[in-house]
This record gives structure tokens, sequence and C-alpha cells, in this order.
């Protein structure tokens, strides 16, 4: 029986190499589009580089408010639902973070999510469904695992793999129409035909492997919160108990998109295998139930 801290152990790892991953496909997705451009101009990696650090900067920095305002969370205030503020509450003190800001979102699904750059700037938010299906052990363990996915800067990490990844898509279009409309380096010294070939194949299978990469962090990083957040309540059974019911009730949340499907408790679309944001449900519930 595998204890919570090879678990989190195990999952960190994975998870870093993954990171990794996605740091080269974008670096891949700046050079080919430099390639496709300039050539072998040092210049046309500089500028593409400069450009992508102001983009990701950007998308870091705002992506709580857009992420919070585009799923149609809204605050939830004690008075309305203080079981769920005051099991949060009593949670982030247990966890050694700052209290989360607290929303809810009207959907009938269980689900719930967290989006944060810092465990100080962090937000949970529960959809409704969830917090009227689910009792007392099993609404503790979701918040935990959620407030876990906070202390192990999982927020941080998805956000930055997120906006990396759209960069690598943006990148790839740019190329692709460029080399369509035959603006992109077809000739001049250096072999800039071939270059531009070459560039042109990397943008084309940096977007893929970026996003398959991202999917698997995604997942590995779903596995860390389960443990960390089981370790946090010492009860694994209120969150497998948990993964159960919405496993029956289903949890595609109306609102979710591609982009912040990978913040969900539990995969908010419907879409499975390679390319699911989230390891599967039973998967989850084995492994919680072998700690």
């Amino acid at each position: 029986m595998a204890s919570f801290y090879d678990r989190m152990g195990e999952n960190r790892r994975n998870s870093y190499l993954l990171i990794a991953l996605v740091f080269g496909a974008c670096l891949a997705a700046v050079w080919g589009f430099s390639l496709v451009f300039f050539g072998d101009s040092p210049l046309g990696f500089a500028l593409g580089a400069l450009f992508s650090g102001g983009y990701v900067a950007v998308t870091y920095f705002a992506a709580d408010r857009m992420i919070l305002g585009v799923s149609g969370a809204r605050e939830a205030k004690k008075e309305e639902f203080p079981y769920l503020v005051n099991t949060v509450e009593g949670l982030s003190i247990a966890a050694g973070v700052p209290m989360p800001k607290v929303y809810v979102i009207d959907d009938p699904a269980p689900n719930a999510f967290a989006v944060g750059t810092s465990p100080e700037k962090a937000s949970v938010a529960f959809t409704t469904g969830l917090v009227s299906m689910m009792n007392r052990a099993e609404l503790e363990g979701v918040a935990a695992h959620e407030l876990s996915h906070i202390r192990n800067l999982d927020s941080r990490m998805a956000t930055i793999a997120v906006a990396m990844v759209g960069l690598t898509a943006i990148l790839s279009d740019i190329g692709l129409r460029s080399m369509f409309w035959g603006r992109g380096n077809r000739g001049g010294r250096g072999g800039g035909g071939l270059l531009a070939l070459v560039g042109l194949l990397i943008i084309v299978l940096a977007p893929i492997v970026s996003q398959l990469v991202r999917l698997a962090l995604s997942r590995q990083r779903e596995f860390l919160a389960d443990a960390s957040g089981a370790e946090l309540t010492r009860y694994p059974e209120g969150l497998a108990s948990a993964l159960e019911k919405m496993k029956k009730a289903g949890t595609v949340v109306q609102k979710a998109t591609d982009a912040t499907a990978s913040l969900y408790f539990a995969s908010p679309l419907s879409m499975g295998g390679l390319f699911s944001t989230h390891p599967p449900l039973d998967e989850r519930i084995k492994r919680l139930r072998g700690m």
C-alpha cells in the first residue's frame, strides 16, 4: 500500500518533467516561427522570444479574473453558504495557506476548481450542484483537494502551461498562414527555403506536442492533489466517495471550455481517453482506497 508521501513525491517528479516538456515545445515553436520569417537570423528568435514573454506575462496575471468571469462564478456569501465557507476556512488553517476567496457557480453538475498565481491571491469555486449533493466528509474531501492545488502551486503551474500552449497555437497559426500566402522566408542566403520548411514542420508539430503534454500534466496534478487532499483530511474515503457520486451524476459543466477544463476537480467536458484533462474517476478512486 502506497503512503500519502510516496504518491505525492512520485507525482511531483512527473509534473516537473512534464512542465519542462511544455516549455521545450514552446521554445521550439518560437524557433520554428523564427525560421519561417527570418531564416537563421538570431534577430528573429530574439523578437519571437520577446513577443512570447510578453504574451505569457499578460496571460499569467489576467488569468484569474478571466477564468472566474468566463465560468460565471459569483462570490459565496457566508449567510447563503455558511457551511461551505466555514469548511474552506477550517481546511485553510489546517493546510497552512491563507483563506482563499470562495465562489459558487450556478450549475447542477457537481464540480469545483481553484485558481491563483500564489496562495495569497487564490480563489476556489464550487458548483451549487456539488454543494447540495455532498455530505460533510465528501465536501471536505473536495475542498481539501482544491486547497492542495493552491498549496502545491498547481494553479500557478496550470496557468503557465495554458499560456504556453496558447502561445504555440498562435505562433503556429501565424506561421501556417504566412506560408500559405507566400509571405514566409522562401529563399535567400543560407538555404532559406530549407530553413523555412524546417520551421514549418516545427510549428505544425509543436502545438500538438504541447497540448498532449499539458493534458498529461493536468492528469498528474490531479493525482497529486488527491494524495495531498487525503493527507490533509486524513480520510481518503471522503474524497473517494465524492468521486463515486460525481461518476453517477455526471460532471459536465455548462460554461466550462477547453481552456478552463484542466482546472476542474473532474473533467467538465465529455471528452475522454488520450485527450482527457483528467485521469479516469475509477483510477482515482482505486488509488485513494489503496492509501
